[in-house]
């Protein structure tokens, strides 16, 4: 009899909450583990108890030690049995989505964070921030743009604009993203708010959140999210933004958002608001719609040649031309594919030699080579684009 009334009381509560805000149906209910801050378990609480007081539309359970705290408490009082308990309420349902600390995903799933850059005050999906996407650099990077137009999607956002950021690996990342999307995966492109545009980003396009997702390799996301949380503070207080963001990954099906240890109160309350969202949003549904449309398009096929491409032997040493006075450039080549580069423009005949300018590795060749030498990287897949003074 006492649970028939306890039942119905929670059921007038619903009601009244519903009549009240205005949001009818259950609430999505996501976790808070509560052990393992720098700044103690009362910051992670007091990060909670902001979110509830800050938003009505979802519904919060702490996962830790007993506190003085009007929200629900699951009481457990070590980290190993806390996860534990976590991982149990996501499995039988009774969470939908949960923030946590120090968690270990599966190689495949990385977390997608989500900051506020400074100036504009725009927000910018970081892709991605922690975990291993694959053991393969680039390989990475290219799931790591899956991973956040995914989120990005569950967020809310249709047709997220996507920019690569220019570290080791970008001028990879983009051919096989350009080849996905000739094949029939739809992505949308940003532009660089520098004069020369395109897809490759630096450091003007963080500040200015010149895309709505910005691919990265995980550790300068990583080391991304520090500077934009915690800037204004010296580094030791996270302040602002919404955490590393949830673990996403190819079969992957539960929502679990990471925050740092060094994440303060403001940090935890909009990471308990984006782990909420991405449940509303359906976040598990959309990342195997996302991977069902990419397969279609060739992503395993694309991610193999990558691979293999990665094994193969050092450029097979071949006699370098006469050297030449090079003063053309061409740009839009991979650091990492600079050696093969000049192997493959010296195997056609073509002196050359690799340099660095202000938008990253160049080709130096001579006047009388450029068109050719273009031509050359074009054909191997070491340029996606011919440079607009080459009438080649």
């Amino acid at each position: 009899m006492e649970d028939i009334r306890a039942m119905i009381g929670e059921v007038f509560n619903e009601v009244a909450d519903a009549i009240l805000t205005g949001n009818f149906g259950s609430k999505v209910k996501v976790g808070l583990t509560t052990l393992g801050s720098e700044h103690g378990t009362d910051e992670l609480v007091k990060g909670a108890e902001l979110a509830a007081k800050k938003y009505n539309d979802f519904e919060i359970v702490l996962i830790g030690p007993k506190v003085d705290t009007s929200l629900n408490i699951v009481e457990v009082n070590s980290e190993e049995d806390m996860h534990k308990k976590m991982d149990e309420m996501l499995e039988s349902g009774e969470l939908d989505a949960a923030v946590t600390m120090h968690y270990s995903f599966p190689i495949g799933v990385s977390t997608v964070g989500r900051v506020i850059t400074p100036g504009l005050g725009k927000e910018l999906i970081l892709a991605t921030t922690t975990g291993t996407s694959s053991t393969h650099r680039v390989e990475g990077m290219v799931k790591n743009a899956l991973y956040g137009i995914i989120t990005a999607k569950a967020l809310g956002i249709e047709n997220p604009t996507v920019g690569i950021l220019n570290v080791d690996g970008a001028r990879q990342v983009e051919r096989a993203l350009k080849e996905l999307k000739e094949r029939g995966y739809d992505i949308n492109f940003s532009e660089s708010v520098r004069s020369d545009g395109g897809c490759i980003m630096r450091g003007n396009d963080l500040l200015a959140a010149a895309s709505d997702v910005m691919v990265m390799d995980t550790l300068t996301g990583n080391i991304m999210m520090k500077v934009f949380s915690a800037f204004t503070t010296g580094g030791s207080y996270e302040s602002l933004g919404y955490g590393y963001g949830p673990g996403v990954g190819d079969g992957y099906d539960k929502i679990i958002c990471i925050l740092s240890r060094a994440s303060g109160a403001p940090v935890v309350c909009e990471a308990l608001r984006y782990a909420a969202s991405c449940a509303k949003g359906n976040l598990t549904k959309i990342a195997k719609e996302e991977f069902d449309k990419a397969r279609k398009a060739g992503l395993d096929d694309i991610l193999n040649e990558l691979k293999k491409e990665a094994k193969k032997s050092e450029p097979a040493k071949v006699k370098m031309p006469d050297k030449k006075v090079v003063t053309k450039s061409i740009a839009g080549i991979d650091i990492l594919e600079l050696e093969n580069a000049v192997a493959t423009l010296a195997g056609a005949g073509i002196y050359s030699e690799s340099g660095m300018g202000c938008t990253g590795p160049i080709i130096l060749t001579a006047d009388e080579d450029y068109e050719k030498a273009v031509e050359v990287l074009f054909d191997n897949k070491l340029i996606t684009q011919k440079p607009l003074d080459c009438n080649c």
